[in-house]
């Protein structure tokens, strides 16, 4: 615009005494439109100065002015409404909230295992050092800088784990891949306010052999819970058994010192049966012998011979 305000006044300049005159009254009109050319130069110029004086600066960002004599200068102006020189300084406007940037590598961990690893980070330039970035960065200071710190970093804290601990210990990897971060990062005056790790994934191959492992792990558990029930029942059988026998030996005792505690067991078997053939629908006709309801005859001997018949045959 500059450029265009000096073609401008020459070419005005050039045109304003070639005008014509016509005896001493055209002499006083050329030189009141001459003094209305300069007058109108005047007020474009002061208007532009005036535009171009004061520059504002939105909330959340900062600005530097270069001077196209002295270079940068080492202040940072705040927000608000803000004074320079027209055309000899220029501002330069950073913005300083927090941006996030994410990035996506491929590395390996300690026991040589392939890992995909993704991080997230939020940054900001440090407000007081933006002449040093825009001097040495740039405005596009996080696309030069961020990508490969946070590659190295990344790499470097992978390489001292094995895979298993960058799963149960993924909150000091991150740990320490911030650290590592903020650290590389304060050399290029930018500060980071979060550091996350967002994904994080093994080789298939990798993925498979930890499958295996875990269904391995939990038959081994299976197998050992079906041994443990197995001793159990072993335990159960044996405790039975011993039940059993001590009861048929209780019996026999009390069999020999008392005849009367067949004829008890008789009783109570009669009387079941005589339960379950009262219930039944159908008609059936037995002996009392077969129902076990002879109890004052002579089954036993009945019985007691029938044995020693078929021993002599």
């Amino acid at each position: 615009m500059s450029k265009q305000f000096r073609d401008a006044f020459q070419r005005m300049s050039k045109n304003v005494p070639n005008m014509p005159s016509g005896g001493s009254g055209g002499g006083g009109i050329g030189d009141a439109a001459g003094r209305a050319a300069g007058s109108a130069l005047v007020a474009i110029g002061l208007g532009y100065g005036a535009y171009n004086s004061f520059y504002n600066v939105e909330g959340g960002h900062r600005a530097i002015v270069f001077n196209r004599l002295t270079g940068m200068k080492e202040t940072v102006y705040g927000e608000g409404l803000n004074f320079n020189i027209p055309w000899f300084e220029r501002p330069v406007i950073y913005d300083i909230r927090t941006r996030p940037v994410n990035l996506q590598t491929l590395t390996g961990s300690k026991d040589l295992q392939m890992v995909t690893i993704a991080i997230r980070v939020l940054h900001k330039p440090n407000p007081n050092e933006l002449v040093w970035i825009y001097r040495y960065l740039g405005k596009n200071y996080d696309e030069r800088v961020l990508p490969s710190i946070m590659n190295e970093c990344a790499k470097a804290v992978v390489a001292r784990y094995n895979a298993n601990e960058l799963l149960t210990k993924r909150d000091k990897v991150s740990a320490d891949i911030a650290a590592e971060l903020k650290m590389r990062a304060s050399g290029f005056k930018v500060m980071l306010d979060d550091v996350a790790i967002t994904h994080l994934s093994f080789s298939p191959e990798y993925a498979k052999a930890v499958e295996a492992k875990q269904v391995a792990q939990q038959d081994a558990e299976r197998a050992k819970y079906i041994v443990i029930g197995a001793m159990q029942e072993k335990k159960t059988i044996i405790t039975k058994a011993r039940g059993e026998a001590e009861s048929a030996e209780l019996i026999g005792t009390a069999v020999k010192k008392n005849p009367g505690f067949m004829k008890l067991r008789r009783i109570d078997a009669a009387r079941d049966i005589a339960d379950i053939v009262s219930g039944s629908g159908n008609k059936i006709y037995l002996n009392a012998d077969s129902l076990l309801l002879n109890l004052l005859g002579d089954a036993d001997d009945k019985f007691a011979k029938g044995t020693g018949a078929k021993g002599r045959w």
